[in-house]
């Protein structure tokens, strides 16, 4: 087949999206077909372009090491707040359709278009090059939209100017019926969770396809944990996005809390994001047993998880979260070590069904305070335990690519 894959991600950036095509693209290229990719310069996180190569420039086009042939579109550069990041995501899909249309009609036709959300944009786009180029789209759905837009009134606190914080709670109410509806127009729909694509059947959407994420192979296997630390601590690790969805500042909380009630922790953060900087302000201002440090690169990674006795894996407690199973937990999973989960929903039951850990309620600081001290007292529950062979059992790569293959070819036809 021919695939066409407009996203807003691409290496060499890193995160959770760029991570999950990278093996798809490997998989699906090494399958013998061929993948093009719609994407922007390189600009993420910073909302910056990551480097001058010319492979990179807007209008390039360049195969990569996925055997993907990716054509780089326009991006707009953005700060940290909301509204400059969706003007970039509508840039770079109106782009992406202008260059689209241009490259890909006469011969270079493709049998199926995919968009994948977010940004959300892309789905836009991806629907009117599918209906110019009489070819089917699949949309990927990787966060639950559009229920996520019901916790649009926490991205909008006190602090937020009235004026922005009207326009989101305007959009809550407006843009939901106008996503499921671009929903309903796709041929297909690729959900992330179970339980989001059961959501979605009940709206109607007929074809949905859970394609869940995995651990990188190149995730680090730890040794066993030992039966104590040199400093007497309970090592806690997180290793991630520190954004809005992730909640970290209850988990600040959570850390202070324990020590106060006696509980030698520290809780490593490693990681950016939108909240990084209000999680070290809420760390000082408790005087919390936290090390926030900036991300480091992969090969850096499996120090960090030598060092933690347990994992964080958090989110916030917002309705939408429930069908979310964050792409960290996989990686977390696939390394063996003990997993503090903060989460609901599916990513909850993934965690009870591998016993690979303990779980509390998201966004409650003295339910984790409250197990961590149980934890550092009795160690003997951070055994490493089911979390690879429940990986091999329900996330395996190549069953995963055989999935969205499966997909891709029904809906081509082919």
């Amino acid at each position: 087949m021919r695939i066409l894959l407009l996203t807003h991600y691409w290496a060499p950036e890193t995160g959770a999206p760029q991570k999950r095509w990278r093996w798809l693209a490997r998989g699906l290229v090494g399958r013998g077909h061929e993948l093009a990719v719609l994407a922007p310069s390189p600009h993420y996180p910073a909302g910056r372009l990551l480097d001058a190569d010319p492979r990179h420039a807007p209008g390039a086009a360049c195969r990569d090491a996925t055997g993907a042939m990716i054509h780089r579109t326009a991006f707009r550069p953005y700060d940290a707040g909301l509204g400059g990041r969706g003007a970039d995501q509508a840039v770079a899909a109106a782009d992406a359709l202008r260059l689209g249309l241009r490259r890909f009609s006469g011969q270079w036709r493709p049998d199926v278009v995919v968009g994948s959300v977010p940004g959300l944009p892309t789905l836009p786009a991806a629907l009117a090059l599918g209906r110019v180029l009489r070819r089917p789209v699949v949309a990927e759905l990787r966060d639950a939209w559009p229920d996520i837009l019901d916790s649009a009134s926490s991205w909008a606190g006190a602090e937020r100017p009235r004026l922005r914080r009207r326009a989101v709670y305007a959009m809550r109410g407006a843009v939901p019926p106008v996503i499921t509806r671009l929903e309903r127009d796709a041929d297909a729909v690729v959900t992330t969770t179970d339980s989001f694509a059961a959501v979605l059947r009940g709206r109607g959407l007929g074809r949905v396809v859970t394609v869940r994420n995995t651990s990188p192979s190149s995730t680090p296997s730890s040794a066993p944990v030992p039966a104590a630390r040199e400093d007497g601590a309970l090592h806690v690790l997180y290793l991630g996005t520190v954004g809005r969805a992730q909640g970290m500042v209850s988990s600040v909380r959570a850390a202070a809390l324990a020590a106060q009630q006696g509980t030698p922790v520290v809780l490593r953060i490693v990681g950016d994001g939108a909240e990084a900087t209000a999680v070290r302000e809420e760390a000082a201002r408790l005087g919390a047993p936290v090390q926030a440090l900036a991300p480091v690169p992969a090969e850096q990674v499996g120090e960090h998880y030598a060092w933690a006795d347990t994992v964080l894996v958090s989110l916030q407690d917002w309705p939408a979260m429930s069908l979310t199973v964050p792409s960290k937990l996989y990686e977390v999973l696939a390394t063996g070590r003990h997993i503090s989960g903060a989460v609901a929903g599916e990513a909850a039951a993934i965690l009870r069904e591998s016993g690979a850990g303990d779980v509390v309620a998201p966004q409650d600081p003295q339910a984790l305070a409250a197990l961590w001290a149980e934890l550092a007292v009795d160690r003997a529950r951070l055994a490493p335990t089911g979390g690879r062979r429940w990986l091999e059992e329900h996330a395996r790569e190549e069953a995963l690519v055989s999935r969205y293959e499966s997909l891709l070819t029904e809906v081509t036809g082919a």
